[in-house]
């Protein structure tokens, strides 16, 4: 007995997995980078530039969406480095 996969639809249809996981990147970078304007900064800044630019690397087709993200996790830097400034401190609270 052969067990074989369904054929896709057409060649259209079908992603290469290295895409996806661009554009996921891209998302999880935009979102991440929105959050840490909030919260958490100081740890989800770096994780959205690092999304951002592994997505741009591999091509993702949701270009905007890792630039956005990029920017995003460069601002969550610097709201982190303007709020030291002005508490004097090394984190910052409400």
């Amino acid at each position: 007995m052969q067990l074989t996969a369904p054929a896709p639809s057409s060649a259209a249809d079908v992603k290469p997995t290295g895409r996806r996981d661009a554009d996921g990147m891209a998302v999880a970078s935009f979102i991440l980078g929105l959050v840490g304007l909030l919260v958490l900064n100081v740890f989800l800044g770096p994780i959205a530039i690092a999304l951002a630019v592994a997505a741009l690397w591999r091509g993702t087709a949701r270009r905007g969406r890792a630039l956005l993200g990029l920017g995003l996790g460069i601002a969550d830097l610097l709201v982190l480095v303007a709020f030291m400034q002005i508490d004097s401190t090394l984190s910052w609270s409400f």
